[in-house]
């Protein structure tokens, strides 16, 4: 992992456009390619990003650029859909670099614990006739809570949260453009499920074709809350 804190500049180009302007802000650049920007305050996620699968390339600054005080230009694409990050860099603070291993991944509460364990037992809530794979099944970033089979034999994976919010969201993606690589599993298609899914969670979960389902935790244990297993 690569941390750069510099003053700079970033737009954004591809299905939106976004922009930056200049200022003092820290770069994260991770193993997995993925390139965030962050700022000091307002909130824990990046101010913008690129997620992989993505690749970094460094740019000579154009006259003009150079002649404002710009002394480096990363170009950061994504390999499928052609967004890009274009990062110009005015100063450089600090720049380190640091190997951090593999992660052994976040160690889930017992209630998200025991819904995992519920479903992998009960996989008929995520398709009618499924089979589970796996649970806890292995990808290059992380392990995706159950990977399943429908009736028909085609791949889901399930990610699985107590509260369902966008973060899981962009997590299940992740997984998915990863397992959809694989000519075994793909296509792969994924199911978002949790006790309670945000709205904002849920329309960005359906416009990128993954299906939310809710799970009544009291029900799946066998005792009656009278409210419905699936919404």
């Amino acid at each position: 992992m690569r941390l750069v804190i510099a003053r700079c500049a970033v737009d954004y180009t591809g299905r939106l456009n976004a922009h930056l302007p200049l200022a003092t802000r820290l770069l994260v650049h991770k193993g997995d390619g993925s390139l965030l920007v962050h700022s000091d305050g307002g909130s824990y996620k990046p101010l913008n990003w690129m997620s992989p699968p993505c690749s970094l390339s460094p740019e000579v600054p154009g006259e003009e650029e150079a002649g404002a005080g710009v002394i480096e230009v990363w170009r950061v694409t994504h390999k499928k859909t052609g967004d890009a990050l274009r990062v110009q860099i005015y100063e450089i603070i600090h720049d380190s670099q640091h190997e951090l291993g593999i992660d052994p991944g976040l160690q889930k509460d017992g209630v998200e614990a025991d819904l995992q364990r519920l479903l992998a037992e009960q996989v008929d809530l995520i398709s009618e006739g499924a089979t589970l794979v796996r649970r806890e099944y292995p990808t290059a970033i992380g392990p995706v809570d159950l990977m399943v089979r429908d009736a028909h034999g085609a791949a889901i994976a399930v990610e699985v949260k107590r509260r369902g919010d966008i973060d899981g969201v962009e997590q299940l993606t992740r997984y998915l453009e990863l397992l959809g690589r694989d000519p075994h599993l793909a296509p792969v298609t994924g199911v978002f499920a949790a006790q309670e899914i945000k709205p904002q969670a849920r329309v960005l979960a359906e416009d990128r074709g993954i299906r939310c389902v809710v799970l009544d935790y009291e029900g799946m244990k066998g005792i009656e809350s009278g409210i419905p297993r699936l919404f």
